[in-house]
């Protein structure tokens, strides 16, 4: 599988069918990977990626920090996931493409339309996170892995990595960089050797970043309301992906389409034929 240095940072990536460009930030959380668009949760019964590459070239990637992507320790920010993403792009010579998002992914595609629209031609945001109890579980796990960090210290964070080897998203212990800790060793010894004071500091201000509000987060209302993209919005429904966090995409977004369906009813038979008739109609 193809990789491409990004801002200084591997990503794996792969393209996927023909036709016009699709960008699809991964769902998953802080495991967004290629492979959680076919076996995580809801993404294994719709199954998009037996169906959308006929219509499009669907250009997956593991997200920095996830999988088989690299990482670089720094506050990450949604501008961040949008730069790799858009550096992605240029590196194929891409300068429009669809967007979509599932779950975290719908974050950066939100983000990416607000820095970039010149390069959108439309966006689909798939169970968008967001809402109170989302909020506060993404700020809790932040707040396990410092306190695992305040009582063992950045070499007990590499030593807990390497036995366990789970992402952040399964042990908050293990922290935001856990999966380039597990893959790379001059990484791992690198984060180690930090001065774990500053790293609190990078770990508080990413937190505080990227969950700093309790609706979806991403981009700014008035940066959304300026957009002139058509954007599909497919809600969920539990404690990550709050249906209020959906119904506030739709108020800020000028062009949505707002699905109304419940979770239960979103299946292989009618999703990915919804989304790609959207984008169709996004090109016409």
């Amino acid at each position: 599988m193809p990789s491409a240095i990004i801002d200084g940072i591997a990503t794996r990536y792969e393209i996927i069918g023909s036709g016009p460009p699709l960008l699809m930030y991964a769902p998953g959380g802080f495991n967004a990977v290629i492979e959680t668009w076919s076996t995580q949760g809801v993404y294994a019964k719709i199954k998009l990626l037996d169906h959308l590459p006929k219509n499009f070239s669907c250009i997956v990637f593991d997200r920095r920090e996830c999988g088989q992507s690299g990482g670089r320790i720094e506050r990450i920010t949604w501008t961040r996931y949008v730069a790799q993403g858009k550096g992605l792009l240029d590196h194929l010579g891409i300068a429009r493409a669809y967007l979509i998002g599932g779950c975290m992914g719908c974050g950066p595609v939100a983000a990416f339309a607000a820095a970039h629209p010149e390069m959108v031609n439309g966006m689909v945001l798939y169970w968008p996170v967001g809402g109170a109890k989302y909020r506060m579980s993404s700020h809790q796990r932040f707040a396990e892995h410092l306190g695992f960090v305040q009582h063992h210290g950045l070499d007990g964070v590499v030593a807990l990595v390497s036995k366990e080897g789970k992402h952040f998203g399964a042990d908050p212990r293990g922290g935001p960089w856990a999966s380039v800790i597990k893959r790379d060793v001059d990484f791992a010894a690198r984060y180690a050797e930090q001065n774990p004071e500053q790293y609190k500091l990078i770990c508080a201000g990413m937190c505080r970043a990227l969950f700093d509000r309790d609706t979806a987060p991403g981009a700014e209302p008035e940066d959304l309301m300026r957009l002139d993209i058509p954007a599909l919005v497919v809600p969920g429904h539990d404690a990550a992906h709050a249906t209020s966090a959906a119904r506030y995409l739709e108020e800020c977004l000028p062009r949505a389409e707002y699905w109304d369906v419940e979770v239960e009813k979103q299946t292989e038979d009618n999703v990915p034929e919804r989304v790609m008739q959207f984008l169709a109609q996004c090109g016409s």
